[in-house]
This record gives C-alpha cells, sequence and structure tokens, in this order.
C-alpha cells in the first residue's frame, strides 16, 4: 500500500474536501470522459445528481457551485477566485459551457444540479451521478462517482473493484499497509518512519521534487495561517458566524508583550492557529487538506507551534513532520476512512490529531515506536465522534473542533515521549475501532445535519 504524502496533503479550496473539491474534480473527470465518447459531437446538455450527504448537506458545503466550477474546466488545485467568479456569472446568463473537442453543452447550475434526498448510492455515503443528453434528451453518456474525503475521488467500478493490493505494493521500498509493518521495518531497515516515508516517496519522484513539494505545502498552510490571523467580520452562510482568530491573536501577542501569560496560553496559541485555518476554509479560502478540509487546521497548528514554541525547534525537520505525518494518515485511510460522510468526525479531526501527534513526536527526537504510540494516544481520544455541523456549514464545531483536536495531538506526542514506545493498545486495533463505530454510526451524525449540534441550535 502506498499513499503519497501529495495525496494525503492538497492544496485545495474551501469549505470542504468531500463536498467541495471532491464534486469539483469528479466534475472534470465527466468532461474528459465525455471527450473520449464516441457519441460526443452529439451531445447537447449535462446534468449533475448530488445522494447522500452530498445532498444533505451540499448546499451548506458549496457542493452546487462546486460542481458548476469543476464543469467550467476549474480544479482546485488551480483556483482563481476572481477569474472563477466571473465564469459563474457568465454561466448564469448563458447557461452553456463551451470546451475544447465538445459541441456547446446546455447547463443552468439552478435547475440541472439536483438534490436527491432519497437513499445514499450503495458506494458510499457521498454519491454523484453526471449524465450527458442529446437535444431530444436521450442519455448518451453517464458516471457514478464517489467523493470519498479528503478530495479523493472514485468512480463507482473503481469503488467496486477489487484493490491492487500485494503486486502494486511489492514495488515499493517500504510498503507497509499497518502500523505493524511500518514499526518492523523501521526496526530492519534501522530508518525513521520519515526516512521510509521519503524512499518511497523518490521512487517515483525525484528527490528535489519531494523536497520542493513538501516545501510548497507548508508554505500554503503557514500562508493559510496568516491569512486566518488578520481577518475580520462574519463568516458566509446565514449562521453569522464571527471570525475569531485575529482577535485572540492580538489578545495572546499582547499578554506575551506584557509577561503577563498564563501558562496555559500555549493551548491557546495552538487553538488560534488552527481556528485561523478553519475560519480561511469556511470562508472558501485556499487550504491544504490534512487529510481533509474539515480537519485542515490540525497538523499546521501544531507544526506550527513546534516551530514558534518548542525549545530547539528545526526548520528543517518540516518534512520529517509532514512526511511521519502523511504516513499515519495513509494507514487510516488505507484501513478505515477519513471521510466524515462515512465515518463521523473521528475520521476527520481524530485522523488528523493522530497525523499531527505522530509528526510533533517524530520531530521532538521521538522513536518509531514512540511515534505510533502517540498516534494511537490522539486517535482513541477522539473514538466516537460525530460529524453534525450546524446548517451543514463547515463552521459549528468544525472551527472550534480543529482547536481541541490540535490541542489533543500535542498532548498525545508529549505523553508518548515520556514513555519507551511500549503501550496496551496498538494503533492497527485503534484503527479498526473507528473503523468498526463509523460503520456502526447512525447516518443522521454522519455529515447529514440531521442529528446531533446540527439540530440543537439556539432559538431565535
Amino acid at each position: 500500500m502506498f499513499l503519497s504524502v501529495f495525496d494525503v496533503f492538497k492544496i485545495g479550496i474551501g469549505p470542504s474536501s468531500s463536498h467541495t473539491m471532491g464534486p469539483m474534480t469528479a466534475a472534470g473527470h465527466f468532461l474528459d470522459l465525455l471527450r473520449l465518447a464516441p457519441a460526443r459531437d452529439r451531445a447537447a446538455a449535462v446534468k449533475a445528481t448530488l445522494y447522500g450527504s452530498l445532498a444533505f448537506t451540499g448546499k451548506g458545503h458549496a457542493t452546487d457551485r462546486a460542481v458548476a466550477l469543476g464543469l467550467l474546466g476549474w480544479t482546485p488545485a488551480a483556483f482563481d477566485f476572481d477569474a472563477a467568479e466571473r465564469q459563474l456569472d457568465e454561466l448564469g446568463r448563458s447557461h452553456l459551457l463551451r470546451h475544447d473537442g465538445l459541441p456547446p453543452l446546455v447547463f443552468d447550475p439552478a435547475t440541472d444540479i439536483v438534490f436527491d434526498y432519497g437513499p445514499p448510492l450503495p458506494g458510499h455515503a457521498n454519491g454523484l451521478v453526471f449524465s450527458a443528453r442529446d437535444s431530444a434528451g436521450t442519455e448518451l453518456v453517464s458516471e457514478t462517482y464517489y467523493s470519498i474525503g479528503g478530495g479523493f475521488v472514485v468512480t463507482a467500478r473503481e469503488r467496486e473493484a477489487p484493490t491492487a493490493g500485494d503486486a502494486e505494493a511489492a514495488s515499493w521500498p517500504y510498503p507497509f499497509a499497518n502500523a505493524a509493518t511500518m514499526l518492523r521495518m523501521a526496526r530492519d531497515s534501522g530508518l525513521s518512519i520519515a526516512a521510509m516515508k521519503r524512499a518511497n516517496e523518490i521512487h517515483r519522484q525525484s528527490p528535489e521534487e519531494v523536497d520542493s513539494g513538501l516545501a510548497r505545502l507548508w508554505s500554503v498552510m503557514n500562508d493559510c495561517i496568516e491569512r486566518g490571523l488578520c481577518q475580520e467580520g462574519e463568516l458566509p452562510g446565514g449562521l453569522r458566524v464571527r471570525r475569531r482568530a485575529a482577535r485572540i491573536h492580538r489578545q495572546l501577542a499582547a499578554e506575551r508583550l506584557a509577561n503577563r501569560a498564563q501558562p496555559h496560553a500555549s493551548t491557546d496559541w495552538l487553538s488560534v492557529y488552527a481556528m485561523a485555518v478553519n475560519e480561511e476554509n469556511a470562508a472558501g479560502g485556499r487550504v491544504v487538506t490534512s487529510p481533509t478540509n474539515g480537519a485542515a487546521g490540525v497538523v499546521p497548528a501544531v507544526l506550527r507551534y513546534y516551530l514558534d514554541h518548542c525549545v530547539g525547534a528545526e526548520p528543517e525537520k518540516v518534512a520529517d513532520f509532514l512526511l511521519t505525518a502523511a504516513a499515519i494518515g495513509g494507514l487510516i485511510k488505507h484501513n478505515a476512512s477519513i471521510s466524515g460522510a462515512e465515518a463521523g468526525c473521528q475520521g476527520e479531526v481524530g485522523s488528523a490529531a493522530a497525523m499531527a501527534a505522530a509528526g510533533l513526536c517524530a520531530v521532538l527526537g521521538g522513536t518509531p515506536a514512540q511515534i505510533e504510540n502517540a498516534a494511537e494516544i490522539a486517535l482513541e481520544h477522539h473514538l466516537g465522534m460525530t460529524c453534525d455541523p450546524a446548517a451543514g456549514l463547515v463552521q459549528v464545531p468544525c472551527i472550534e473542533r480543529n482547536g481541541i483536536g490540535a490541542i489533543k495531538a500535542v498532548a498525545a506526542a508529549s505523553l508518548a515521549l515520556r514513555g519507551d514506545g511500549s503501550h496496551f493498545m496498538p494503533l492497527d486495533n485503534c484503527i479498526e475501532a473507528m473503523r468498526q463505530t463509523g460503520e456502526a454510526m447512525n447516518e443522521r451524525f454522519k455529515e447529514t445535519s440531521l442529528g446531533g449540534l446540527a439540530v440543537n441550535l439556539p432559538e431565535c
């Protein structure tokens, strides 16, 4: 099993990797499919139907907007807000999509994006179907996609097909598919988790590409923190949630300058870094999936905390932090889920906290066994967490939840570093417990906004 660090961490836009980035990507894939279809020259119109969580919380997550943007040709990684807005306005007037290799396609976002509130599609809670029709209304091409979390998109056939598994894994230097194998390989090779992950990465791209890519990831993460620490006002969506990161940051900076900081102020710094990112995400800004948009604040917050607050921090270790975190994120995605619609928020913030705990433990000198312990502690104490965003917006409780997840990650790393790596519950067992918990969780608590905090709102 190999999941690149650049698959775990993707540069994209808010507010949701599964509900915004995934559908945008799926729309682009459908255009590519249509270009290859024998009947492409007869295509006259396009339609998209959203199912399951994409339907129930699609408005709050701007899924309809993401579909339209994807059909206009935009991708999350190459998104230009101003240019995209101009194209959306033009689409609203013309109701036409114009692309090289295709005839003009009728598409009105108001009527050709359908929210189906019936049962979800069988492959995943986040399902969507694109279809192209001729001028008489006859369907020419149709494809079902699943947005499975973290911006990953698969077709129905890919979802149902068996994994390549052993044959593909054999080609990687360190093909660990679970934590037990990862630890065994670390013992046998004498390498750190980050070094094994790096060896896998340079198996398919140059060391220079890996280094520049990791530097780019941290640059975008840190830029997102900086933007979030400066922005004021209300977040979009109608809940009238006010941004708080800038005000809290000013308070913390003033207390530090006046030497009036409380001992627990370190947790406030962690929270404000995480909240800054997730406020930017909620506003539709540029973020890095870590491993999802809803949990995008945890890993950057803990890494920024390491650089700015930890004794002996070394900027050169940023790559090791990200590689270690990606190794843990890959294990969780491979053996359970990082999708809130599939596993609840334990799969999002819980996974992010495990990743961040592992990364911090690594750069603070932890052994592979201590790193595995740190990830297990952080994940264990997120088990059962529901995904219940108010009004389907990635705001309440998501923004604060990232701050608390960052705090748990640091506490987990610290506890693990106080031990020798031996512990009762292996990470693999904890990941399996998360998978089983998500499978048994009622659908109302898995990103449908039909239960939990989402239906217990303040009375107006």
